[in-house]
């Protein structure tokens, strides 16, 4: 389904009708939850999707995707994707497993050779949910400047060097680990034979439709810019901790961020807009089959995906999934990622029992009240 909308202003985000369908879905309803929780939390720009397995049924963006060039933000704003890129990741294991190429329950060290030979070994099941017993460093200077080149397998190196083994009990409590999803990038690229981000264009995105996201900017993308809002004392620290060239000016209370990319596709890599988004979402909704019709995955695993198993803290993760330990039980049940970092917050929530899947970025470090976005917007989508 095309979206068709014109730009409207950051003080009007109303200005155009968005993408709708028949569906009973109260648009004033979600503007509403959306324009609260930007009042409230100060976020400059926002972009939402809504979809089901096999369509999508609202697109609009909200805000400003840029406060110096008073740019507004549409469903066609591209985004920084940060961890929302693990479900990608997954799902490039996934379909590896489906066919055969991958054993889940295989130690690591069976497709990376430099990995750490260690006893227990973790396996790659549990790079996906979190139960390797990794480390979770913060990721503060795991990235760089868009215009500088990557380097990964120095990069590799040094953080298996130092971060390689297991800090708690392989096979434990879910400890939630960017350093797992590095690794599972890493048994892609082995068992393909092709760089991670090239397969994974070629068997995720590409099949699934979602030609607006990859992991470089698009020479002709809408981009956000990222935004950090604080005092000056704070916005300085965080500047002396970013490598250098990402700090950029302020704007009133926020400091803008200029384009820069995750050093470690695998866990935070990707770069796109929110209706991409969806379309990875409606491929989950839809037990491994896309918006466009192609299955990626077998409904076997993309179910077993969402499967929740791996209880810890702060989540309880199935495969590329997880849910807070705090909603255990809710009902309508759900799945979720968050996708959050410097300059940008977003989401993915799947609602497999209504069919219903929302997805939303913006560009914010500050951690708002997701749960309760998520849960208006259900509620004016599925009255």
């Amino acid at each position: 389904m095309a979206l068709n909308y014109r730009p409207r202003s950051h003080d009007d985000p109303s200005g155009q009708s968005p993408l709708a369908t028949d569906d009973g879905i109260d648009v004033t309803s979600i503007r509403a939850a959306v324009t609260h929780v930007m009042r409230t939390s100060k976020i400059p720009g926002l972009s939402l999707a809504v979809t089901r397995h096999d369509r999508l049924l609202y697109a609009e963006g909200f805000g400003l995707a840029d406060l110096a060039a008073d740019r507004p933000a549409t469903p066609d704003t591209s985004y920084l994707w940060f961890s929302l890129s693990k479900i990608v990741t997954a799902t490039a294991v996934m379909r590896l497993a489906d066919e055969g190429r991958l054993d889940l329950d295989a130690p690591v060290r069976e497709y990376i050779a430099a990995y750490p030979a260690i006893t227990p070994q973790p396996r790659v099941r549990q790079l996906l949910n979190h139960t390797a017993g990794l480390a979770n460093p913060l990721p503060i200077r795991w990235v760089r400047p868009a215009t500088t080149d990557d380097e990964p397998d120095a990069f590799l190196a040094r953080v298996l060097r130092k971060y390689g083994k297991p800090r708690h009990p392989v096979g434990g409590s879910a400890r939630y680990s960017n350093l797992g999803y590095l690794l599972a990038a890493e048994v892609v690229a082995a068992v393909t034979g092709r760089p991670f981000e090239r397969y994974v264009t070629q068997a995720v995105l590409a099949p699934a439709g979602m030609s607006a996201t990859g992991y470089q900017y698009a020479p002709e993308a809408d981009m956000a810019s990222g935004y950090v809002r604080g005092p000056r004392l704070l916005t300085t620290a965080l500047s002396a901790l970013l490598p250098p060239g990402i700090a950029g000016e302020r704007y009133g209370r926020y400091l803008s961020l200029r384009p820069f990319l995750v050093t470690g596709a695998g866990y935070g890599g990707l770069v796109g807009n929110v209706v991409d988004a969806a379309r990875l979402a409606a491929l989950h909704l839809g037990d491994g089959a896309a918006i466009n019709g192609q299955r990626l995955l077998s409904t076997q695993s993309a179910q077993a995906m969402r499967r929740i198993h791996a209880r810890g803290e702060p989540f309880d993760h199935g495969i590329g999934w997880f849910r807070r330990p705090d909603h255990r039980g809710s009902r309508p049940e759900f799945v979720e990622h968050y996708g959050t970092g410097a300059g940008f917050w977003n989401g993915i929530r799947l609602y497999p029992d209504l069919d219903f899947a929302i997805t939303v970025m913006t560009n914010t470090t500050h951690a708002y009240d997701i749960h309760t976005l998520f849960t208006d917007i259900m509620r004016g989508a599925c009255p």
